[in-house]
């Protein structure tokens, strides 16, 4: 990843930024972050690996959709060139505005109802967005009705987890733990589901409440990807410890009104499931290449996929 001098090199170059004062923030598990400050103004400076430059630009372009519905999702500052994104020293980089606030815990019901109604929010502004060129937002058998949307060109679609994968021999449960997932979200339908473009990791601290203004913001959206809005809602349950401790996230989701609770009392349970697969799934290939970037030590990799295993086979 980027050294200093490469980070000042590449705010004055691509943004034009001379003289920017930086400074390093904690990196997530595939990107790196620099608090960056130029005159009255404030960004985040991300950095994703290459490999992930596409889907961080596509994500990028749901973050702009999401800003202009009026919830603060840390838009990205166009570069000199016009881009969102640019190439530098093996990695994708983007510009993001500040969003202000405190991560948000999950920690009370609360909280736990500003992350749900916040989703809800959302979820009602990308519903109706294409994640595919000349294809409009899917509605499912919710009865909720897909718009013809603007186009978010280059998402990565839902259903990545690859049973066959190399990296699931790792342990003798993984695989069919994860081929069970799979089966069982494969019987559900996902393409009967409500569809458009998801954040895909929205844990409690990609939440930001501002309480100078009362404004909840979403921030990290390098993951995103088109698929069942459900989804997110699992992971949102997933992430908040289960669906007893998620009542109020859950509850405050559905009557912000971006799905039907049918769709949610039919879907929910399997989606957590798959979900709980996509962790170990995740964790297994993190393991089998030995990265450790935004942890520090294997130990953290082990937990997370410990912490699947326990929910898909006790």
């Amino acid at each position: 990843m980027l050294n200093d001098e490469a980070v000042a090199r590449c705010l004055e170059r691509h943004w034009g930024l001379g003289g920017a004062r930086f400074a390093r923030l904690d990196g997530g598990m595939g990107s790196r972050t620099w608090a960056v400050d130029h005159g009255d103004r404030r960004w985040v400076l991300k950095a994703v690996v290459a490999d992930l430059g596409d889907q961080f630009a596509s994500g990028l372009a749901v973050a702009q959709l999401v800003e202009r519905a009026g919830i603060p999702a840390g838009v990205p500052e166009p570069g000199v060139d016009g881009d969102l994104t640019v190439a530098a020293d093996g990695c994708r980089l983007g510009l993001l505005a500040w969003v202000p606030g405190a991560p948000l815990t999950g920690e009370d019901d609360r909280q736990r109802a500003l992350i749900g109604t916040t989703l809800g929010r959302v979820h009602r502004a990308l519903r109706g967005q294409s994640g595919q060129s000349g294809q409009s937002g899917q509605s499912g058998q919710s009865g909720q009705s897909g718009q013809s949307g603007q186009l978010v060109p280059g998402m990565v679609r839902f259903g990545w987890v690859k049973p066959a994968a190399d990296h699931l021999s790792l342990r003798p449960w993984l695989r069919p733990a994860v081929a069970a997932a799979v089966d069982a979200l494969e019987g559900l339908g996902p393409r009967t589901l409500t569809q458009g473009p998801l954040h895909a990791d929205p844990a409690p601290e990609a939440f930001l409440l501002d309480r100078a203004t009362g404004r909840c913001g979403v921030i990290d959206w390098g993951s995103a990807v088109y698929g069942p809005l459900l989804y997110d809602l699992a992971s949102a349950v997933m992430y908040l410890g289960g669906p007893a401790r998620a009542t109020a996230m859950t509850s405050a989701y559905l009557a912000a009104g971006a799905l039907l609770p049918a769709e949610a009392e039919r879907g929910l349970a399997v989606m957590l499931r798959f979900r709980w697969a996509v962790q170990a799934d995740y964790f297994a290939w993190r393991i089998s290449v030995n990265d450790l970037t935004g942890i520090s030590g294997p130990e953290e990799n082990e937990k997370g996929l410990e912490d699947a295993r326990r929910f898909l086979i006790g």
